[in-house]
């Protein structure tokens, strides 16, 4: 393999237009081809990329890539994951990895040694994280979590659930954040306009008694994207839309005031987890967010669902 791993991206809609853009302005990879059956955007995707192949199928290119970039319908996810695994092909998923926890469980016999397999989990990119590890490990004991994430209708990712579409970042990140392991859920949910889920309400509880309370909804009168964990040392409140901390402890800090607020850095999370993929293959290293993270966002997605259709807590 040489210095810049050959790619195809599988899809061009909106987040598909995005990816491919990435993938042409990296170094550290080589855009082959995009994947898209659609004319008018095999149009679109030719007039954006025009030394790149535009093709039907991505087998009439497997031949010519390392590695793809899936950005397609999330019913389409298990078989195209599954094909480039059996072709030894390094993969990079959007989230969800696949539609239902079997499916995922499947393709464990198909990831073989060497393989980078990676879900775009992009939440976990923001820079907050990293400014706020040292207070998230120190945190002793029990913990509250609350996420929300709601925005106004927007006409887009209406084949799936709000959980499928919104809440799983939100489960992943809990997840992440938390490092503790989930024992039940309960979830309450509205069906308003799609025929599915679009405002759901779910509260895991932790084996050490912290708990997660997450909101997601798609047919809201206001946009917001927040996480807060209160413990007995204190609060930390990330405004994810604003990217903007705050920070209240025990103590008062430095300059006498019992809270602190500070702004972190906006990123490209798209470019961020695609430069990740490409240096795990080039280094042959472990992805930023593998498989065993997209199983268990999966896990706690169909953990909420459950809960939603029995109208009951849900052991996990």
């Amino acid at each position: 393999m040489t210095n810049k791993v050959k790619v195809a991206v599988i899809g061009y809609g909106h987040l598909g237009r995005w990816h491919s853009q990435k993938a042409a302005q990296l170094d550290t990879c080589e855009l082959v081809a995009i994947v898209e059956s659609f004319p008018a955007n095999q149009e679109k995707a030719k007039q954006a990329h025009p030394d790149t192949k535009i093709v039907n199928d991505i087998n009439e290119v497997m031949g010519e890539i390392e590695a793809a970039v899936i950005v397609t319908p999330t019913s389409t996810h298990y078989e195209l994951v599954k094909l480039l695994l059996e072709n030894e092909k390094h993969v990079f998923c959007e989230k969800p990895l696949c539609s239902t926890v079997e499916e995922a469980k499947s393709l464990k016999e198909n990831l073989k040694e060497g393989l980078v397999l990676q879900v775009g989990h992009s939440e976990r990119c923001h820079q907050a994280w990293e400014l706020l590890s040292e207070d998230v490990k120190s945190i002793k004991g029990a913990a509250t979590l609350k996420i929300e994430r709601v925005a106004a209708f927007k006409g887009r990712a209406t084949d799936v659930d709000v959980v499928q579409d919104l809440m799983i970042h939100d489960l992943d990140l809990t997840r992440f954040l938390m490092q503790r392991k989930v024992k039940n859920v309960r979830a309450y949910g509205h069906k308003i306009r799609t025929g599915k889920w679009d405002q759901v309400n779910a509260v895991l509880n932790f084996e050490d008694g912290s708990v997660a309370m997450v909101t997601s909804g798609r047919n809201h009168v206001r946009e917001v994207r927040s996480l807060e964990i209160t413990h007995d040392s204190g609060c930390l409140f990330v405004d994810l839309f604003t990217n903007q901390i705050s920070k209240a402890t025990d103590t008062q800090f430095d300059d006498g005031e019992y809270v602190q607020e500070f702004p972190y850095e906006k990123r490209d999370h798209l470019l961020i987890e695609q430069e990740n993929f490409y240096n795990s293959i080039l280094n042959k290293e472990a992805p930023m967010v593998g498989y065993e993270d997209g199983l268990k966002a999966i896990e706690l997605v169909e953990a909420v669902l459950t809960s939603l259709e029995l109208g009951k807590e849900v052991e996990v």
